[in-house]
């Protein structure tokens, strides 16, 4: 095999290698089967092992209580920004969003499509370089549910803690930082993500919904979009994205045998640090996007001091092994995705190169 590349993408993003070799030990036979995974019926006692054991997984690495369901369903965190409302938000009620950035202002907009929706907080006049103070919300009485995006890919911010919505169920798209660091997950009515990040492949989403929501789900919601229809299923109603979730046990059983989701937050501090460490000690060759409390763990963005500069950043990673680091097509820049599956030599080899950069261009 040619030396693997630093891959810095958002997403679909860099996958343990470990996970990967395993997977490609038994793509062709699964455990003897004499077929693939994705060969094999959702309905056969293999495939369900490997669904209930990515369930399971799930459910003790973030310490799910009874009363929450776990689903594995397809579409990507996009179609949950549909069903979500069109599951909670009855007549009468508002939602609740707080506008965070680009993928906040996605889920605001699907919602406006299903019923009345107002945005409580917003990061806009920061331009989304830091993430709204939710310390002092304002919700509506007749608010059905608050949501949230807890890491923003795109502008690099991040929350570091959660609000108390007493009552409320708080709702919160964690594509992009989900199994990053440990969570109160009894905080929250429902937590969703895709898994292209964190995860596994592409092609997979999880949903942690607590119970009592899930069967509330408003009548005339056609069955495929109904959450209730797939937590009584476990998540088998309909023939599901087997290989993703498949991937996405091996790569839960992977984060466990690192010690949990403690040990691997103390390893994404360390790898965002070496990062963050090369921005700041620049003298402002590299500036950073976010601001410091709003930093995210997941996703570094940064500036140099003109755009020619950073085409000679990205031709220079792009000759030395590095891939992805260029910014999101709608704000520019750099950024680097340093998700759980990023190796600590990764973020060293870049915090080298920008260094050497710096000493060759400033």
């Amino acid at each position: 095999m040619t030396k693997r590349a630093y891959n810095f993408n958002a997403g679909p993003a860099a996958l343990p290698l470990e996970v990967l070799q395993q997977a490609e030990k038994e793509f062709v036979d699964y455990k003897g089967a004499g077929m693939s995974i994705m060969e094999m019926s959702h309905r056969s006692k293999l495939f369900e092992g490997v669904n209930d054991e990515a369930e399971q997984l799930a459910r003790e690495l973030l310490q799910v209580p009874d009363d929450y369901s776990i689903m594995l369903l397809q579409g990507g965190a996009s179609t949950q920004f549909a069903m979500v409302p069109m599951n909670l938000l009855s007549a009468g009620k508002t939602a609740a969003y707080v506008n965070s950035g680009s993928w906040a202002k996605k889920a605001i907009k699907e919602a406006k499509l299903i019923g009345e929706t107002r945005v409580v907080a917003s990061a806009e006049e920061s331009r989304f370089t830091a993430m709204p103070n939710l310390s002092q919300l304002d919700l509506p009485e007749d608010t059905a549910y608050l949501h949230l995006t807890s890491n923003e890919t795109i502008e690099g911010t991040q929350l570091a803690a959660f609000p108390d919505t007493g009552n409320v169920p708080l709702i919160a798209d964690m594509s992009s930082d989900i199994m990053s660091r440990p969570l109160n997950v009894s905080q929250f009515g429902m937590i969703y993500a895709g898994a292209q990040k964190n995860l596994g492949p592409s092609g997979a989403t999880i949903v942690i919904a607590r119970n009592d929501l899930i069967n509330s789900s408003q009548a005339g919601v056609p069955t495929m979009l109904r959450y209730d229809t797939h937590a009584k299923s476990k998540s088998l109603y309909n023939t599901p994205p087997s290989f993703a979730v498949y991937m996405v046990g091996l790569v839960l059983k992977w984060i466990k045998g690192k010690g949990g989701l403690a040990a691997v937050e103390q390893l994404n501090r360390a790898k965002t640090g070496l990062i963050y460490g090369a921005i700041d000690e620049s003298g402002g060759f590299y500036s950073g996007v976010a601001e410091a409390e709003s930093r995210s763990l997941m996703n570094i963005t940064f500036r140099l001091q003109s755009e020619e500069l950073e085409k000679l950043f990205i031709k220079g990673t792009e000759e030395h092994g590095f891939v992805g680091l260029k910014g999101h097509r709608d704000v520019g820049g750099l950024r680097a995705s340093t998700y759980n599956a990023v190796p600590l030599e990764s973020c060293q080899a870049l915090a080298d190169f920008m260094k050497e950069f710096q000493r060759t261009h400033g």
